[in-house]
């Protein structure tokens, strides 16, 4: 009896490890491993990619204008047909994006592809070497010749893909540096039609655009007896700092790092915010505020409102994609280049990096079919993907003009039931919204960007643009816990200081008792950390 009551507790005993192993190694992610029947299945160039049909899932970030099922739309139908390879893609809206890909990432209940998914270089890493999302360095150089031939010509992709343990995870969202308009963004627009009644020129300084922001306040130009005209407006002061402090030499790496760049005439890193040079930024931006030349709704304002603005033909200049596809039936705005300031800067800083994102396209361990995963993606980074991807088909969504341009028919430009070009697109391609893998070159990339007043400012700001614009830097586990904690802390301090300065709530007068405490915080360790960081970007 005693035997037999041993062996019970030596069953139950092993029953528990036996269950304990299986659901430990159920929470660890396996090393992937694709067969030989995968690999056997995979044509290495042309097409299909596959011999045999297979099946993918994607986790897929959605624009809210987009169609639910993009396995429907023209552009992934005829590449399914194509290549062999059917996509099933689970979308998630973007405003549940972070929230819901944490949740999977953690989980482990994960597809095989992260696409459009907005993951972040500090996620890529961890995840990377725990094994959840595969290292793909062999499988760019063996199966992407397109991604291959864009890292040669652009040799800042690799330096913002490769993470601190040399691997690269994720294939990114890339604007070519030669399409300027894009990197810009958001310009400064002035209204032309003002500048003639005031027999005023484009602003050229500094100094003459704010010459024009008092005369706009002071004049009644649009002719209704009241003072309703708004000098200048954008969706945050932050966004004015930015677009502005190319004009005293601050930003020389462009908006990608938002603390350091390098100081001018040297190759030392420099942090910003603390420096004298942005403390006059944000003295001219107070002086702008507290003149009123600066919307009195600026910390309450969106695009919405801002854009409702535009369209009432009361904004005298703004910060906006293109006032033609945002204000409606105001096509008079001047975009502007960079202009000099007090010291004779005249640097076009708000420029971002090309790299847009970094974690648009990212393959798990759960895909059985990495190699025809990759040769999927590359193609859009192939000038036949990338014209697919961004126009659709020839002769159902685009047609070819004489000079060989390609232009999308007038039931998208023009909608005959008043749809917007978006909205009348949504069936044929996905790309609005943005966040998409692949590469954007102006030849086949018809939004705003694409009109021929973004070209032109694009033509104004080149001569000016930073002699290098950064990607983000990508940090070591360690740099990482100081980055969230310590460096967390400093830049809400910071970014409340600068609130304060510009509101004028703040005395400049604390101007030097501020920048003692941002040093107290930690500044040493802070640039330490960044050099290390840039040390390996130059590196990678």
């Amino acid at each position: 009896m005693k035997k037999n009551h041993l062996l019970y507790i030596s069953l139950l005993v092993l029953l528990f490890v036996l269950t304990a192993c299986n659901n430990s190694s159920a929470q660890e992610p396996e090393e992937n491993e694709s067969g030989t029947e995968s690999l056997e299945n995979v044509n290495t160039e042309g097409f299909p990619i596959v011999k045999e049909p297979i099946d993918l899932t994607f986790f897929t970030g959605k624009y809210e204008g987009n169609l639910d099922d993009y396995e429907e739309t023209l552009v992934f139908k005829t590449y399914a047909e194509k290549s062999g390879i059917n996509v099933n893609f689970d979308e998630v809206p973007f405003g549940t994006l972070t929230e819901k890909r944490n949740l999977a990432l953690a989980s482990g209940d994960y597809p095989d592809v992260l696409y459009s998914a907005r993951i972040p270089s500090a996620d890529l890493y961890n995840y990377g070497k725990q094994g959840v999302f595969i290292p793909l360095n062999d499988l760019i150089e063996e199966y992407a010749p397109n991604f291959q031939a864009v890292m040669e010509k652009h040799p800042d992709i690799r330096k913002g893909l490769t993470m601190p343990d040399g691997n690269i995870y994720s294939l990114p969202s890339y604007y070519s540096p030669e399409f300027m308009p894009m990197l810009i963004g958001k310009p400064i627009w002035v209204k032309g039609s003002w500048l003639e009644q005031l027999n005023m020129e484009e602003p050229k300084t500094i100094d003459e655009f704010y010459a024009y922001l008092k005369a706009v306040k002071e004049t009644d130009l649009n002719g209704n007896g009241e003072h309703d005209e708004i000098p200048f407006s954008a969706t945050s002061t932050n966004q004015i700092i930015d677009s502005i402090k190319g004009s005293w030499g601050i930003g020389t790496r462009g908006v990608g790092n938002k603390y350091v760049d390098v100081a001018p005439g040297t190759d030392e890193l420099r942090f910003i915010r603390t420096d004298e040079r942005f403390k006059e930024v944000l003295q001219f931006v107070n002086k702008l505020y507290s003149e009123g030349l600066i919307d009195s709704e600026i910390y309450t304002m969106d695009d919405t409102k801002l854009n409702a603005k535009g369209t009432n033909g009361v904004l005298g200049s703004a910060i906006v994609p293109n006032p033609e596809t945002v204000f409606s039936g105001q096509d008079d705005y001047i975009g502007l280049g960079a202009m000099e300031g007090p010291h004779g800067d005249k640097l076009y800083s708000h420029l971002k990096s090309p790299l847009v994102h970094v974690g648009a396209f990212a393959i798990t361990n759960n895909n059985q079919h990495p190699e025809a995963t990759i040769r999927w993606i590359d193609h859009f980074f192939g000038e036949e993907g990338a014209t697919l991807q961004f126009m659709g088909v020839e002769g159902e969504t685009y047609e070819v003009t004489e000079d060989g341009s390609m232009q999308f028919f007038e039931e998208f430009t023009n909608n005959p039931d008043g749809l917007t070009m978006d909205q009348a697109l949504s069936p044929y391609v996905t790309w609005m919204g943005g966040s998409y893998p692949g590469y954007v070159q102006e030849k086949y990339f018809k939004g705003s960007e694409s009109l021929p007043s973004s070209l032109a400012v694009g033509e104004k700001v080149a001569p000016n643009a930073p002699e290098e614009i950064w990607n983000s830097f990508n940090y070591t586990e360690e740099e990482l816990q100081f980055k969230q904690s310590t460096a967390s802390d400093m830049h809400t301090y910071i970014s409340e200081m600068e609130a304060g300065f510009v509101s004028g709530d703040i005395p400049f007068s604390e101007w030097d008792s501020y920048v003692e405490q941002v040093e107290s915080m930690g500044l040493d360790q802070y640039m330490e950390i960044e050099k290390a960081a840039y040390k390996r970007y130059q590196e990678s």
